[in-house]
């Protein structure tokens, strides 16, 4: 009979091992990289989902489509006003809510 060794991960050790307990420079660095990830992969889906291309969509904001992609891979993190800019060619709206 096989038996399993299943154990419990905590993630937050895991995180702290990879990438150094929160507020080290290693894991500023690793949370700005994942937050550019993400900021991308909400614009390419919402880009995606609007059945446009990366070169129409910077054609509507005045950009490139290289400047889409690099936003889209999460090499550039856009400013918070291009974001909107984005966003508002996209045809999304943008809700903020408060977490208490």
């Amino acid at each position: 009979m096989h038996k399993n060794n299943h154990q419990l991960v905590n993630y937050s050790d895991v995180l702290d091992a990879e990438f150094g307990k929160p507020g080290t420079p290693q894991r500023i660095e690793a949370e700005e990289k994942a937050y550019a990830f993400y900021t991308g992969q909400i614009i390419e889906d919402a880009r995606k989902k609007a059945k446009i291309t990366q070169a129409e969509l910077a054609r509507r904001i005045g950009s490139n489509r290289s400047y889409i992609s690099r936003v889209e891979s999460g090499q550039t993190e856009p400013k918070v006003s291009t974001f909107y800019r984005i966003m508002n060619a996209l045809g999304c709206n943008i809700e903020f809510s408060m977490r208490l």
